[in-house]
């Protein structure tokens, strides 16, 4: 009626067209601007060539936006239209409630109680038997309601489907390039392309033919205050589609796995904590006896001059803290946790595939899912050997020609990277002859508050790591857009492939980006100093830059700070840039000014083909820095699950309130990324290894305990003075005379960190016996542990199938089912059809064949219950009456 009419278009709040009943899968929209003469000819042919392709459209003119400048059309596909493309697309729909019982109930349940939801809001749809829709066996299918049988997820990504391969040119001149909604978007034609959402988040929808996913998305999942519940998976993958809910499952995954990390690591620091007065090492550079009348060399050339062991007192105390016998086993522990995850994580996923109709998807996806810049770039045509048709593909001689271009930019970038290192590098060694001159003993009065507890190793450490993290971030904005660059170039084929290859090239960049200056700090700096009389230099020794020493307690404190700069930044960086978004007031003004949907909708921001990249990407970044280097820093899987905990609501938050909806997609598993998960994993036990091996100071005091250490008693009395070497020579190579050295005896005089022979011995500055023996056990301690966690992981990982041996069963037990009730339905189909086909078959049969053999046919027809059988009886039946035999 007209007042029905009139209210429908007085409430725009709404996801249907002016008629109330046809439901809108997607809008576009776009400016009337005054030089769109070729964007409104591209417009008309585009919106007519949809029209062809059966779908309905409706446009709300600019007077009726909000902003008075916009135009939104609105985009509804019928029935016909959406049961040819999901023909065409093999998607999955339910033909039969699933009978197949659920595991058991897992004992105390009670306990999972309180971080439970409700059960309507875990799984919104009952389990259902699939099968890739047919048009030809419409009646098969659980149909009620043509208009609801296919979710909003699935509508909207069939409409994407059409309107990514729509041509816009006139129908005279075929113009292959001038297709899809892609490029119309990158020329201006329409401004935004996106499904709406279902409803506003924070109240339900008031049509009750409407569903209001979105508000119990925010309800059970986007706010904060649920930080210790349950995500509702089931519900983000009706909502959002299976891609999005696997990345959602894994975070969800990776975040309770880091509770077990950062509680052992939690241990392994208490134990540091109260060991702490038991370190002998520490106090020994702390007692003014010791440490005090222990004169070591100047560590630069120019403004450095001799300092008292005792100025790093804090450090020392600060690296026993990490650097104790406690993190041997928290790194051996991290290598089994790392392969524990990735196996459990196999597990889950597979459970996710079978649960959410996945199992078979990858061969659909490689098949169907060619990207639509590939068909228009690549114009030569060869025939598919599988399907025989002729599809585009790309010459050889191109393919190389753009991979060497692409190799070539990625090492020149990486390149770039390692030199942008070594200029920070440069600045630690020029800067700390700076924080040397004013950070004597005896500070002078404007550093007199920090100047006894900051050394110039920390001072030029601390500012180092902030520019270091500074270049990380200006950079990180040069490479996004180069690898997309290159991935563009390379013209891969599938959205899948597109994928693959940009997330290689994006962590390479990062890897590189990020972990370069911790794998300095940890392996290279300290390794190559040099000797007093013959240090070594960066650039050669008229460069006066020497290489960096460690402090006499290692170079682990420095790794430390390293980490903790980068990693923590990075992080806090990252969730402030994500929950203040630019659109934030968009929430705000929808709770005070009425306006429609599609406006509210496009307010938002857009949620891009890559926006799930950038997700994984921070999070394996993560995983990194807590795999790589965390024999360096036990508390950092206690800063990733703080942190994780807070990025699944921020990320659910800005899904459900932030960005517009996305258009479903599917995947199976998390892609690329899990082969980038399983090389971090084998190459954290190598770094660690090699972490405790020669940056920590681990194995030099376990082999002086046990081997050089005086007296009976196993102790670490001495080792300071034993772990120094003396000289009588420093700097500008000039003797000094150790009696008159500040009025400290010549024992303590002039010493440096290393284990060579004294000026006078026949083998000066050479190495000494130790030296070696400490190298052996530092080679031995690589092996051993490798071997053992490897051992250990490969275990593991043969112990624990990948897939759970229930849903193996379940899996084959579907596939019997659903090929039973396939069967079942051509032979019900046959027996329907059987009786309007036999009685002009039966009689033209009569008057060819003797009564004897058109008996035995009849017999035949016995066996009609067996579907080969029965159709085995046609065909004799048709031979015999083409033959004319009698």
């Amino acid at each position: 009626s007209a007042l029905q009419t009139d209210r429908l278009q007085q409430n725009k709040d709404t996801v249907f067209f002016r008629d109330g009943v046809r439901r809108i899968d997607f809008i576009l929209s776009y400016l009337d601007d005054k030089d769109g003469e070729k964007k409104q000819e591209r417009r008309r042919e585009f919106e007519a060539n949809l029209k062809k392709a059966g779908l309905e459209l409706e446009t709300e003119d600019k007077s009726d936006s909000d902003d008075l400048k916009t135009y939104f059309l609105k985009i509804h596909a019928p029935w016909e239209v959406l049961a040819t493309y999901a023909d065409v697309l093999k998607i999955k729909v339910p033909f039969k409630e699933s009978d197949i019982p659920h595991g058991q109930d897992v004992p105390l349940e009670w306990l999972s109680r309180p971080f439970r939801l409700p059960g309507k809001v875990m799984r919104p749809q009952p389990d259902y038997f699939t099968s890739p829709f047919d048009k030809d066996k419409i009646d098969f299918f659980l149909i009620k309601n043509q208009d609801t049988f296919f979710p909003p997820s699935t509508r909207n990504r069939i409409v994407y489907y059409i309107l990514s391969r729509c041509p816009y040119h006139k129908e005279d001149r075929k113009e292959t390039d001038k297709k899809g909604i892609k490029r119309l978007l990158n020329n201006g034609t329409y401004t935004s392309a996106f499904p709406l959402h279902d409803c506003r988040y924070w109240e339900r929808n008031t049509n009750e033919q409407c569903e209001s996913e979105r508000y119990h998305l925010y309800k059970n999942w986007a706010r904060f205050l649920c930080f210790y519940k349950e995500q509702p998976l089931n519900l983000i993958r009706k909502y959002y589609g299976e891609k999005i809910g696997i990345y959602f499952a894994w975070l969800g995954f990776y975040t309770e796995m880091l509770f077990f990390a950062a509680v052992m690591g939690v241990i392994c620091f208490t134990y540091g904590v109260l060991s702490y007065d038991d370190n002998l090492t520490s106090k020994e550079i702390c007692d003014p006896s010791i440490g005090g009348r222990t004169v070591m060399c100047p560590l630069c050339d120019k403004k450095c001059s001799y300092w008292k062991l005792n100025s790093t007192c804090l450090s020392s105390w600060q690296s026993h803290l990490f650097d104790n016998e406690g993190t041997v086993f928290f790194a051996m522990f991290m290598g089994i946790w790392v392969t524990l995850f990735l196996e459990f994580w196999k597990r889950r996923q597979a459970q996710l595939e079978y649960e959410w109709d996945l199992v078979d998807f990858e061969e659909e996806q490689q098949q169907l899912q060619i990207r639509p810049e590939f068909e228009t770039k690549c114009t030569d045509q060869r025939l598919n050997r599988i399907t025989q048709e002729m599809e585009p593909y790309l010459p050889l001689p191109k393919k190389c020609g753009r991979f060497c271009l692409s190799g070539v930019t990625v090492l020149f970038w990486m390149l770039l990277i390692v030199a942008c290192i070594t200029g920070v590098i440069v600045y630690r060694l020029a800067v700390y002859a700076a924080f040397a001159s004013i950070m004597k003993d005896s500070p002078t009065k404007k550093i007199h508050l920090v100047g006894s507890l900051i050394t110039p190793q920390l001072a030029t450490s601390v500012t180092a790591s902030f520019i270091n993290f500074v270049i990380i971030m200006i950079l990180n904005f040069f490479y996004e857009r180069v690898a997309i660059w290159i991935t563009d170039m390379e013209i891969p084929k599938t959205h899948l492939e597109y994928e693959n290859k940009l997330t290689m090239k994006m962590f390479l960049f990062q890897f590189v980006n990020y972990y370069s200056s911790c794998f300095y700090v940890a392996f290279f700096k300290g390794k190559f100093v040099g000797y007093p009389g013959n240090y070594t230099y960066m650039f050669g020794k008229y460069s006066r830059l020497r290489n960096e020493e460690c402090d006499p307690g290692g170079c682990l404190i420095e790794l430390t700070t390293q980490l903790v700069i980068v990693m923590t930044g990075k992080q806090v960086c990252g969730n402030i840039q994500e929950a203040l978004l630019p659109n934030w007031w968009c929430s705000r003004k929808a709770r005070k000014d009425q306006y429609s949907r599609w406006e509210q909708d496009h307010d938002l921001q857009n949620f891009s083909q890559l926006g799930l990249f950038y997700e994984y990407l921070e999070m394996v970044i993560q995983f990194g820095f807590i795999t790589l280097f965390v024999a360096s820093f036990p508390l950092a899987p206690l800063l990733a699950l703080c942190n994780n905990i807070l990025e699944v609501r921020v990320d659910s938050w800005k899904f459900t309130t932030q960005f517009r909806r996305p258009v479903a997609a599917k995947a199976h598993n998390i892609g690329a990324w899990q082969e980038i998960l399983n090389v971090v994993a084998i190459l954290s036990v190598v770094t660690n290894a090699f972490i405790m091996a020669f940056t920590s100071d681990m194995i030099p005091r376990l082999v002086y305990l046990y081997a050089y250490h005086p007296g009976s008693e196993a102790t670490m009395s001495g080792y300071i003075n034993n772990s120094l070497s003396r000289t009588g020579q420093c700097l500008g190579f000039s003797t000094i005379v150790c009696s008159c050295c500040l009025d400290i005896g010549p024992i303590y005089c002039l010493r440096y960190r290393d284990y060579r022979y004294p000026p006078g011995h026949q083998r000066q500055y050479s190495h000494t016996m130790q030296f070696w023996h400490i190298l052996a056990a530092k080679l031995a301690f690589i092996i051993i542990m490798e071997h053992v966690v490897f051992v250990v992981k490969f275990f593991v990982a043969w112990l624990i199938p990948d897939v759970p041996s229930e849903v193996k069963a379940r899996i084959k037990r579907e596939r019997y089912l659903i090929q039973e009730y396939l069967h079942n339905y051509e032979v019900e189909k046959l027996k329907i059809q059987l009786p309007k086909i036999s009685h002009g078959f039966y009689q033209q049969l009569s008057n060819k064949l003797p009564l004897k053999k058109y008996a035995c046919l009849i017999e035949c027809n016995i066996y009609k219950s067996n579907l080969f059988a029965f159709k085995c009886w046609h065909v004799i039946c048709f031979n015999f009456a083409v033959a004319g035999l009698h």
